[in-house]
């Protein structure tokens, strides 16, 4: 019970002090509706819009979850605020999960928002929502311990910010999103497959274009692997470097 309560007023408190602020609510749509329009302007075509909805919905996941994470975590680090949680009578690991779980759900809310625009211009039908769901849910997670692994390796604000760049930004470009993995340079296609991403797009563009290259089933698997890692090796660094 007492460790219900603890996590429950630890999600709670980062939904208030961080995820629900007005700026971040904006942000959270601004930035998707910005990439939509950009899109839709260039393409003044449905069908050009429904290739790229995958890509929009996948990055607003990916910048939602490790800014907000990698700021939050980091800050209350440098303030000692985490240093308070870690006297809460909960282990650990549902401490992490509690810290992460805004992050997850600030990005699911994030991936529909285009999907809301979409509905507007362009036809949705034929789409798989219930894997469009699951998609996003596991790319959320996924992103979310991306972000939870940056902000544990680093000490200030900043170096969360340009640790997070490091990463976001080679993925925009190598994962699929608007460029297919298939038509890269033959030098780069296996980096791809390095970063958590490219699976998560897959599936998307399975659900939704039927145009995937991947087994549906191995890219969910894929994004369990690194989500599972990803979370192990932030949980060890905290015990290592946070935890006297």
């Amino acid at each position: 019970m007492k460790t219900a309560i603890a996590f429950w007023n630890i999600l709670c408190k980062d939904m208030r002090n961080y995820y629900l602020k007005p700026p971040n609510i904006s942000w959270g749509i601004i930035f998707p509706f910005a990439w939509m329009a950009m899109f839709f302007i260039r393409s003044n075509s449905a069908v050009a819009m429904r290739d790229i909805l995958p890509g929009v919905m996948a990055m607003s996941i990916l910048f939602g979850t490790t800014s907000m994470l990698a700021v939050t975590i980091t800050f209350e680090r440098r303030y000692r605020s985490f240093d308070r949680l870690l006297l809460a009578p909960i282990s650990l690991t549902w401490l992490m999960i509690a810290k992460t779980l805004g992050a997850i759900l600030f990005g699911i809310v994030n991936a529909f928002i285009p999907v809301l625009l979409a509905l507007f211009i362009m036809d949705v039908s034929g789409i798989n929502w219930l894997m469009v769901l699951a998609a996003v849910v596991f790319i959320a997670v996924t992103s979310t311990f991306l972000g939870l692994f940056i902000a544990v390796s680093v000490s200030e604000v900043f170096e969360a910010q340009t640790f997070s760049n490091f990463f976001r930004f080679p993925m925009v470009f190598l994962c699929g999103l608007f460029i297919p993995v298939s038509q890269l340079p033959i030098f780069l296609q296996p980096l791809s497959y390095a970063f958590p991403l490219t699976y998560g797009v897959d599936v998307l563009k399975t659900a939704i274009n039927h145009q995937g290259y991947l087994l549906t089933s191995f890219g969910f698997l894929a994004l369990m692997v690194f989500s599972i890692v990803l979370f192990m090796v932030s949980k060890r660094n905290i015990q290592k470097r946070w935890i006297l």
